[in-house]
């Protein structure tokens, strides 16, 4: 059995300010030590569970905040970009599940550094008219692989957002948010232990999960920070601008969706 686990950073225990998950800090590399501990328990719970083989996937920012030396040796690194599948990257290896730790709410949410893939430049996404932040996007794209979500942990805003989306998965609440910057958080002692038992619990439990599938025509609608950015992401030919700040495509598959989506947050750069 192979499992897939997708690390980010705003759902880790004890994270809620941007310095916390920005290069160049202090209080960052705490962060990322923390982030690389909560993988370290993932794994750890998988392995007990009955997994034979891990990738962990760095799936913040630059896709390269975990530290290799701090990994736990029984699992593969998956560092850097651009890759493809984003931060599903590895399921091209052909795996059985996905465990998301450390995830965040959407972007307009109340979650603890709520956002979707780039903060700057998008307000929402909706595929096939159904909101969506990260997980529900890249739990869908693992979905259209035939690959179901068994594990995710995050604030509580971002499990009320997520829960209906993966049956049969396991859940750890690392914090209650009360805002984008402030709330409740576990000591990331306590966090790692639950993510271990959950862990363990999700892979002898696996078969009793769903994969997430949203079934193809995918349209994606997008509502952009700035009528700027509409602007600059209207360039593409394939998209149809709705009004100032709202764009929409069309595509055969979520793969691709997320592609045109993380190829949009790249071009967003150059209004920086």
């Amino acid at each position: 059995m192979k499992i897939l686990i997708s690390t980010d950073i705003e759902g880790v225990a004890g994270v809620f300010h941007a310095e916390q998950i920005r290069a160049g800090n202090g209080e960052y590399e705490r962060a990322r030590a923390w982030m690389t501990a909560e993988a370290n328990a993932a794994v750890q719970g998988a392995i007990a569970g009955g997994a034979e083989e891990i990738l962990v996937n760095d799936s913040h920012g630059g896709f390269r905040n975990l530290l290799p030396d701090g990994l736990d040796e029984r699992a593969r690194l998956v560092l850097g970009k651009p890759r493809y599948l984003g931060m599903m990257g590895g399921l091209e290896e052909g795996c059985d599940a996905v465990f998301m730790i450390g995830y965040h709410s959407r972007s307009q949410g109340r979650g603890v550094l709520a956002h979707t893939i780039n903060s700057f430049a998008f307000a929402r996404v909706f595929i096939n008219g159904m909101e969506l932040g990260e997980a529900g996007l890249y739990g869908a794209l693992a979905g259209e692989m035939g690959v179901p979500v068994i594990l995710a942990t995050g604030d509580d805003v971002f499990i009320s957002e997520n829960t209906d989306l993966f049956p049969g998965a396991q859940w750890v609440q690392t914090k209650v948010a009360h805002g984008q910057g402030s709330g409740v958080t576990l000591s990331p002692a306590a966090s790692r232990r639950a993510i271990t038992a959950a862990a363990e619990t999700a892979v002898r439990n696996l078969k009793k999960a769903t994969p997430f599938r949203i079934p193809a025509p995918i349209e994606c609608r997008l509502q952009t920070q700035t009528s700027a950015l509409a602007d600059l992401f209207c360039m593409w030919p394939t998209l149809e601008r709705v009004d100032g700040v709202t764009l929409r495509f069309t595509t055969d598959s979520m793969q691709a969706a997320i592609r045109t989506l993380n190829s949009l947050a790249a071009m967003s750069f150059m209004l920086r």
